[in-house]
């Protein structure tokens, strides 16, 4: 522009006016940038650039078919720079129709840019994809976040690609639309490390369950729930306490993000009965339980969730004058009064003999005043018969 020199302030009119278009010449198409949304209009998103240039997208290719956008004033997305035009710094998220043309298809190859195709038809091997005036292909491996077994799901959807291969021309172009994923998913991971460590409470989906525990999604990443977390009392169903789709909270035990691996715990939520157990079980004590599991040496009793205490095979031979295995006259689920022989906290482990009841104390009291000294009366035996 020629200088003009009768008059400064045009001269300063002229600069403000070169150096406002001088961004346009430091975006090359295809550039990437990651900024932030700073208005939105009826047609147009605005991107904030250096100074105060802004980019603009298209609406239109930020909303879903319901005209709902999926970003925000504040929000930050990541843009292609398309072309000056008109004034404007466009950008896209995605090349498609009119802008899929042989060169831009090019440099969406050369800046790994994502385009936008229409998949037509199956094919052998794959799917048809046409993006803009060109067909590319796209193998079953490379559709979707994993391989599903209705290939026929995604015919005649419009999905975002990346090309992999570009070749004659355009007539030779391979896609994937799992490279698009495993990016979202990498992005995603990169948040998380910055968000997750040990030791925090975290919530999540249930979003597959095992007999050996359930995966957990925390919003891209899967963390595993170890069946024994899960709760303070031994977990026989893992169906029984959790679901698919059920909303959990847990603690986070271990990271290793190398591996892409992180472990929950629920039970670690849960206050642990075993701080208190001495005081709450003193020695002498009474208490009734459930028959929770038996073994070759004795049968474990459900006190409380969480504490489970042994009445050894020989108290119970005592207690009914059966002779061995007394532990055979019980059944799984059959409730037991018993009386606290020791609570060993560190151990985590409480001692029982079976024990008569109150009830059971006043009736032997009254039979025995019924009785001479030569009648006897086990109110042990009694007891374990009940089932």
């Amino acid at each position: 522009m020629k200088e003009n020199t009768q008059d400064p302030n045009a001269n300063d009119l002229a600069k403000m006016y070169e150096q406002s278009f001088s961004g346009f010449s430091s975006f090359k198409p295809g550039q990437a940038i990651e900024t932030e949304v700073v208005s939105i209009s009826k047609d147009s998103v605005f991107l904030q650039l250096n100074g105060k240039s802004e980019g603009i997208i298209d609406r239109d290719e930020l909303a879903d078919e319901g005209g709902n956008l999926s970003v925000k004033v504040g929000d930050r997305i990541k843009a292609f720079f398309l072309k000056a035009e008109g004034g404007e710094l466009r950008f896209t998220t995605r090349i498609s129709g009119k802008e899929a043309g042989a060169r831009m298809l090019v440099q969406a190859f050369r800046e790994k840019m994502p385009v936008e195709g229409l998949v037509e038809k199956e094919t052998k091997g794959g799917y048809e994809v046409k993006i803009g005036d060109f067909r590319a292909f796209c193998p079953y491996s490379m559709m979707g976040e994993r391989r599903s077994e209705d290939t026929a799901e995604y015919v005649g959807k419009r999905l975002p690609f990346k090309i992999q291969e570009f070749g004659n021309n355009g007539r030779s172009i391979v896609v994937s639309n799992r490279a698009i994923h495993e990016e979202a998913r990498q992005e995603r991971l990169e948040a998380l490390k910055k968000d997750l460590h040990e030791g925090m409470v975290v919530k999540g989906t249930i979003a597959s369950i095992q007999s050996y525990g359930a995966f957990v999604d925390l919003g891209g990443l899967q963390a595993l729930l170890p069946v024994s977390e899960i709760s303070r009392t031994r977990v026989e169903d893992i169906h029984a306490v959790l679901e698919m789709g059920q909303e959990i909270e847990a603690e986070i035990l271990q990271l290793d993000w190398e591996r892409e691996r992180i472990s929950l715990s629920m039970k670690s939520l849960i206050a642990d009965p075993w701080d208190s157990a001495m005081e709450r079980y003193p020695l002498g004590s009474k208490r009734t339980g459930k028959v929770v599991r038996l073994a070759d040496f004795g049968a474990f009793v459900s006190l409380e969730p969480g504490i489970d205490g042994l009445v050894h095979d020989s108290e119970l031979n005592k207690a009914s004058g059966t002779g061995p295995r007394g532990a055979l006259s019980l059944k799984l689920g059959q409730e037991l009064s018993v009386e606290i022989l020791g609570v060993d906290q560190d151990r985590r482990r409480v001692s029982l003999k079976p024990a008569t009841t109150a009830e059971e104390d006043e009736t032997t009291a009254k039979y025995m005043g019924d009785q001479d000294d030569s009648d006897t009366y086990n109110p042990f035996a009694t007891l374990l018969k009940k089932k």
